[in-house]
């Protein structure tokens, strides 16, 4: 069954179809993986290697990808459904295959491994322009361009085939003073740029260009960030957010912290870094004030809320006095603002370690946690004992016992639930 490209055109005459994509789980435990059965198919209609719809899954995923181009085999480790698969696929055909002016499919992509850069071109329309090469997708289309030659690579072949042509007829035989012997500098020489740019010289095409070449050096400087160690990509953003906060604008940064921790991908540490630069001894009530910036973290996320926890720890090192005290008090506000999870805070508890803090320390902390743990635990108990003695007391209302006169033994019936009398729209009356 084919789909469209893109599927937000409800039109079903619409011109550009694809294969509905076809997943199949193998394997189990650790070793369990999603293959994409006709991933070669649903490329070949996106017009892109089906290497990079594969890789795509990888980032957003955060699995790892496995490609057997002879065999046909692109997997994704883990288990995932094909449906959410194809909502995946969708995030990928708007981010690198749909034109960003027309929506249409026609499109190319023209790799610059020197400048690195990914070019966009529209067949339809004729939009040129850049690709955002923010998206860790883009790191290995830099390193794996499309076989169809993209611009440069083939300008650079056919400069190459003209100096063949050059020397056959003569004119690369060495003689001394020959024009044709001497190559043109790099400041003239014009082979990486896009020889359309030169056809429309309106004040609106020059500003589009312009924009373009600030795109290019903002886009190079994004890649060049993503090949720095976790470790220099941490410090980058430590320091943005505190440049945030010495501006006096980090009250109202969360969005923007947040996406510079996605783009230097160090998302799950971002709750370490907050902490260490907005709480100190007045956690309680900065934890009220930036609560909103640790949420768009944590919300949802472990890996981020045992960093939360990390950067507690750390804290209580720094102000030993003032918070080893009311450990229990903290983390309580933090399970009731939402940002750590009762299992997040039990599986803490339950191993003490000295990745933060000294071994004592860290004792120290889990003892002062002890009451609020045990409330945590109890509370769990109370609610499942309540879910229990509710399902009993469903199950007791549809059972009656009916007395015969002429039974010898009590006869015990399930009484169906009576239906409930259908609401009265007032207004149709």
């Amino acid at each position: 069954m084919s789909v469209n490209v893109n599927r937000s055109v409800l039109d079903q005459f619409y011109r550009y179809k694809m294969p509905r994509l076809i997943a199949k789980v193998e394997g189990k435990g650790n070793g369990i993986k999603t293959v994409i059965v006709n991933m070669v198919d649903v490329a070949k209609a996106l017009n892109r290697p089906p290497t990079y719809p594969t890789k795509f899954f990888g980032c957003e995923l955060g699995a790892q990808t496995q490609f057997d181009a002879k065999n046909d085999r692109f997997i994704v480790n883990g288990s995932h459904e094909a449906n959410k698969l194809q909502d995946m696929l969708d995030g990928f055909i708007r981010k690198f295959v749909l034109c960003p002016e027309c929506d249409n499919p026609e499109t190319d992509l023209h790799i610059n491994t020197k400048k690195q850069t990914i070019g966009n071109s529209c067949k339809a329309c004729g939009y040129r322009g850049m690709l955002d090469t923010r998206h860790k997708l883009c790191t290995f289309i830099l390193k794996n361009p499309p076989e169809n030659e993209s611009g440069s690579a083939k300008k650079e072949k056919d400069k190459k085939n003209r100096k063949g042509k050059d020397k056959e007829n003569g004119s690369g035989s060495g003689e001394a003073g020959s024009p044709n012997d001497i190559d043109a500098p790099d400041a003239v020489d014009r082979d990486d740029d896009d020889e359309d740019w030169g056809e429309e010289t309106t004040e609106e095409a020059q500003r589009r260009r312009m924009e373009e070449i600030s795109d290019h050096a903002k886009n190079l400087t994004l890649s060049e960030d993503l090949e720095k160690t976790l470790e220099e990509r941490v410090n980058l953003f430590y320091n943005f957010v505190k440049q945030k906060k010495e501006e006096g604008s980090i009250d109202t940064a969360d969005k923007e912290i947040l996406a510079e921790a996605e783009r230097l991908d160090v998302s799950a540490m971002g709750p370490l870094i907050l902490s260490e630069l907005l709480f100190d001894e007045n956690i309680r009530d900065q934890m009220k004030k930036y609560k909103r910036h640790f949420l768009r973290f944590c919300h949802n996320n472990k890996k981020a809320q045992k960093y939360l926890l990390g950067g507690f720890e750390c804290l209580v090192k720094i102000h030993q006095t003032q918070l080893l005290p009311r450990v229990s008090l903290v983390l309580k506000d933090m399970y009731d603002a939402d940002l750590l999870d009762e299992d997040v805070i039990l599986a803490w508890a339950e191993k003490v370690s000295k990745k933060y803090v000294t071994k004592e320390l860290a004792k120290e902390i889990h003892s002062k946690a002890a009451p609020f743990i045990k409330w945590l635990k109890e509370a769990e108990e109370e609610s499942e004992g309540s879910e229990e003695e509710e399902e009993e007391e469903e199950e007791d209302e549809q059972v009656e016992v009916v007395y015969l006169s002429s039974a010898t033994q009590l006869k015990v019936e399930t009484v169906k639930p009576a239906k409930e009398e259908e609401d009265i729209d007032i207004d149709a009356i």
